[in-house]
């Protein structure tokens, strides 16, 4: 897939990325001025990340925990219709099927699915979600093939800097199993951003310290196709900041 016909041809190129128990419905509408893309979540989909979910409440940390995950995305997705944003959401899972699932409500919504390679809290990855699956690329591109297969744009967040992962490499296989956007955590690795893009037809979102002109730029310039905007994705000033310099770049070089 050339990331120039790529489905995710949102404009502004800014998103607004998942933030545990906090990115919903709401929170995509407020930021919906600035952003041409919102992914909620992320939500556990099955028993065992819902126990590391739960895990993690008890530790003081936020997670989106209703009685039925899947009914919860697609009224989440409801709250979207009839916004001029692409809503996408990040899920976990410890197997295949509720992947599936949820990629087909994302179909229906005209929604991205995006598989979570990217939690790296402990219970989580011992849930066998999260950033596990990068030290698994078997078993991650398994869950890119079920929700690829499902026909609904289909994302995988990941992380730099995971220790034995050459992240270029997992991207290319994710990419030929399926995945049509990978947003990437880039930590202080902004140039595997570059690396990406020479391995991968991909349409890569860049994320991770995304705050004004100079930070958006940095990642346009290593070849990504948008930003994202995490923490701060609830602070109109950051994403006033983020949207100009995005619109600036795209301006003189592309159609957004």
């Amino acid at each position: 897939m050339d990331r120039s016909d790529s489905l995710l041809g949102f404009a502004p190129r800014v998103a607004v990325a998942s933030l545990s128990g906090a990115s919903d419905a709401a929170w995509a509408r407020r930021a919906s001025s600035y952003a041409g893309c919102a992914f909620l979540g992320g939500i556990a989909l099955d028993e065992p990340t819902r126990e590391a979910a739960r895990a993690l409440v008890d530790r003081d940390r936020e997670e989106f925990l209703p009685a039925d995950p899947l009914a919860f995305v697609e009224a989440e997705l409801s709250e979207l219709a009839g916004l001029p944003i692409t809503a996408g959401f990040n899920v976990r899972s410890s197997s295949p099927e509720p992947i599936r699932q949820a990629g087909e409500l994302c179909r229906d919504h005209g929604a991205i699915v995006e598989i979570n390679a990217h939690c790296r809290q402990e219970e989580m990855c011992t849930a066998g979600a999260g950033e596990t699956l990068l030290s698994d690329p078997d078993r991650l591109c398994e869950y890119v093939r079920v929700a690829s297969e499902t026909g609904a744009t289909t994302s995988v967040k990941v992380r730099a800097e995971v220790p034995g992962v050459d992240l270029p490499e997992t991207a290319r296989r994710v990419n030929e199993a399926g995945a049509d956007v990978v947003h990437v955590d880039a930590m202080d690795s902004e140039a595997v951003i570059q690396d990406i893009t020479e391995r991968s037809d991909a349409f890569v979102i860049a994320n991770n310290g995304v705050r004004d002109r100079e930070t958006a730029r940095e990642y346009f310039t290593h070849g990504a196709d948008a930003v994202s905007v995490g923490r701060p994705s609830d602070d109109p000033r950051v994403l006033a900041r983020v949207y100009d310099a995005t619109v600036e770049w795209f301006g003189r070089r592309v159609d957004a």
